[in-house]
């Protein structure tokens, strides 16, 4: 079985909060990892605005940071569960 290695990320948002920024959860007994409620709701805020008036370059750029994130979150969590379902395989 091979193993992909997770995808290097350039950047992380100077805004992130680092301490509370992703949380576990059990799924199945599989543990999922999600962006927090806090992240979630800046991301949710930036994508408001931008529905509004264009956002500045910063703000591109911490949004661009936080779907960088969330790709790397998603591998992450497809990686873990395709280890948890894979077939035991014997010596």
């Amino acid at each position: 079985m091979t193993i992909s290695l997770p995808p290097k990320l350039n950047s992380l948002p100077t805004t992130l909060p680092i301490e509370d920024a992703v949380r576990i959860d059990l799924e199945e007994g599989i543990p999922v990892f999600r962006a927090s409620s806090t992240v979630q709701s800046r991301i949710e805020e930036l994508l408001a605005k931008q529905q509004n008036i264009p956002l500045s370059a910063e703000e591109e750029k911490e949004l661009d940071c936080y779907e960088e994130i969330d790709d790397y979150l998603s591998f992450v969590n497809r990686t873990i569960r395709n280890l948890s379902v894979a077939p035991t395989q014997q010596a």
